[in-house]
């Protein structure tokens, strides 16, 4: 099985909820990964007493630079590196094998500062102004650009008149939980990949279509 090194933000006093079921689907074997590190801005808070709770090496990540990724990367002989909300910008690791889940439609709701509840904010705006008719769960690689990766993977969540930008945090959190580990397994496994430098060259990408034979 591959390494898998998981960066996660989560907060001081909680979070890290995407990495939590990614371990525990590694540890059901339904995610074919060792995760060899969890990686927080925090130094305390939901994905350090993760770590403590599974016994994963967990490293305090302080400054966003380039050399500090890739220590990390080969510290933990890590293969992929998942990135489960968290928000500082990536640069300096292999794109081909970093990968990032994000609570909206890309490309048009990324970028700097999109994270989290902004988004969900932005979208039911664009949803309330008749822009858009969904929300999304997306996961695409990792490059030096925030957000900008190919994408691999995007699901359709619905909104209600009735939602607030929390309600449909809550929703789109669900399917995040629902699809993170599976489309992080067919990475891993090799199902979905691409050669890090044309977007075109990606091959695996799950559509709306493919869900019904899943």
């Amino acid at each position: 099985m591959k390494n898998l090194l998981i960066f996660a933000s989560g907060s001081a006093n909680g979070g890290g909820s995407g990495a939590g079921k990614l371990i525990e689907n590694a540890i059901s074997g339904k995610l074919e990964a060792n995760i060899v590190g969890l990686i927080s801005n925090h130094s305390s808070g939901g994905v350090y007493k993760l770590a403590q709770e599974f016994g994963i090496p967990f490293f305090h990540f302080i400054s966003p630079e380039k050399e500090e990724y890739q220590y990390f990367f080969k510290r933990t002989k890590a293969d992929f590196t998942a990135l489960s909300g968290w928000i500082k910008h990536v640069i300096g690791l292999d794109p081909r094998n970093t990968f990032n889940i994000h609570p909206g439609p890309l490309p048009k709701f990324g970028g700097k500062g999109m994270y989290g509840h902004h988004v969900h904010e932005a979208v039911l705006n664009a949803y309330k102004n008749g822009k858009i008719k969904y929300s999304a769960v997306t996961m695409h690689f990792v490059t030096d650009e925030y957000d900008r990766g190919p994408i691999c993977f995007e699901f359709d969540v619905p909104i209600y008149d009735s939602d607030t930008a929390d309600t449909l945090g809550i929703r789109v959190n669900k399917y995040e939980h629902e699809w993170q580990y599976y489309v992080t397994n067919m990475i891993v496994t090799g199902k979905i990949y691409w050669d890090g430098k044309n977007p075109f060259s990606l091959v695996g990408k799950i559509s709306q279509k493919d869900f019904f034979s899943l």
